[in-house]
């Protein structure tokens, strides 16, 4: 484990708070992700289902976790199940969790092997009147690989199909998206050391240094504080590229007087970060440059402020995108008539921004919550308005992370810098 150990207190009051939602007589079950094949004997690097983590801390393949508040007896109403260690796999992959060390991460107290899952579960099951299983019900999922999940539901409706099954996703969906304070320490830590990232490549860039590069520079600093490594395929865009919305070939060289936009960030803990910044690679804005930059900022920093208590997504969106037509107007590149005359399904504005402000932010990057509630005190968000002119080679997208607070909110990338002057002021110290 390269991250110091989460205390199994967070993940105790985790479960508390999902078995309150449940029914009397109900039973829910959670399975950890499959390590994924690559070709020939290879496999990808293991990342755990979020859901498992989030309940339990367990950080591991082929684990189980079965809650069941009025289970008859009290050693069966929170187990853990998890893979039998041996000697043999100790020697070639390192040793597993064992019971004890189970019980320490998570903090259920009755661990079992997986072998004895099915005897065990006989039993639970001739007591439970509804079964809660798991399923990817995230917005933008796209379910081409079936999951330890998916496969277990298959089992359950086959092996018990005269129970009532319902869906944990949006009790998981209504919990995540209020991070608990521990939770909010590790996402600074993974804040914290993207600022790190950020800071030391504003220090190594220079006309001619290639796209790659730089990539190498957020990595080596993730790397080297504790970090697995970038959270998702990380965007390092000179120029026109920057237009590209998911570029990541970042092959290219970055050249005097252009801008880089830079979307990175990292694991920590399991916990990710998000940010989004636009450097020029000379250290000096042009003219154009700063007047595109600086709407941008204007729009990304009026956001920042309607991330509050009470307000809610979907029009939250709607009103950025009113700031932005503002901007827009105020730089010539929307006249009246366009906006008067624009589709209401693909406002005017869309041109030059054309994807969402906010996303929920945590153990998933596009973490999981609820898009129909009002914003709660504990909710994390990004918050990443950008500008696009493909005609001019320039992109821009300021992003940071925040936790929406009950006075005001955490700005938790606040320390990356994204002032024009605070920018130069850096990269030509």
């Amino acid at each position: 484990m390269r991250y110091e150990p989460i205390d199994s207190k967070l993940f105790v009051t985790n479960r508390k708070r999902f078995t309150q939602e449940l029914p009397k007589g109900a039973l829910a079950v959670f399975n950890a992700n499959d390590i994924l094949p690559s070709n020939a004997d290879g496999t990808l690097k293991f990342i755990q289902n979020k859901d498992l983590f989030h309940l339990s801390g367990v950080d591991q393949e082929e684990t189980i976790l079965v809650l069941f508040p009025d289970a008859y007896k009290p050693e069966h109403r929170e187990i853990l199940f998890v893979a039998e260690t041996n000697d043999h796999i100790a020697r070639w992959e390192g040793a597993k969790l064992d019971k004890q060390q189970a019980t320490q991460v998570s903090g259920v107290q009755s661990v079992f092997w997986l072998k004895d899952f099915e005897l065990i579960f006989k039993d639970l099951m001739s007591q439970a009147q509804q079964v809660y299983l798991n399923t990817n019900e995230h917005l933008r999922a796209k379910a081409e690989v079936e999951t330890r999940d998916d496969r277990f539901r298959k089992w359950c409706l086959e092996k018990y199909p005269l129970h009532t099954y319902q869906r944990s996703a949006p009790i998981m969906h209504k919990l995540r998206a209020i991070k608990m304070p521990e939770e909010v320490e590790q996402l600074q830590k993974a804040c914290d050391l993207n600022t790190q990232a950020f800071k030391r490549v504003l220090k190594f860039m220079k006309p001619g240094v290639k796209e790659y590069e730089l990539e190498a520079e957020f990595l080596h600093e993730y790397v080297s504080h504790g970090s697995p490594g970038f959270s998702y395929e990380p965007i390092v865009a000179s120029g026109a590229n920057a237009c590209v919305l998911h570029y990541v070939e970042n092959n290219d060289v970055c050249n005097d007087g252009d801008l880089v936009l830079f979307d990175c960030g990292c694991w920590y803990a399991n916990y990710a970060s998000d940010v989004t910044r636009c450097f020029p690679v000379n250290g000096k804005f042009t003219e154009r440059q700063k007047q595109l930059y600086n709407a941008v900022l204007r729009v990304q920093k009026a956001s920042l402020a309607m991330l509050r208590p009470g307000n809610q997504l979907h029009e939250y969106h709607k009103e950025v995108g009113n700031l932005m037509t503002d901007e827009l107007l105020q730089l010539g590149l929307l006249d009246k008539t366009d906006v008067k005359n624009q589709d209401p399904n693909w406002p005017a504005y869309k041109k030059y921004f054309m994807h969402g402000t906010s996303h929920y932010i945590g153990l998933d990057v596009h973490d999981s919550g609820l898009w129909t509630e009002k914003m709660e005190v504990g909710n994390a968000f990004t918050c990443e308005p950008g500008l696009y002119l493909p005609e001019e080679g320039i992109g821009i997208r300021i992003e940071d992370d925040i936790v929406i607070g009950e006075k005001e909110n955490l700005n938790m990338t606040a320390n990356i810098p994204k002032e024009v002057e605070e920018i130069e002021d850096f990269m030509n110290s």
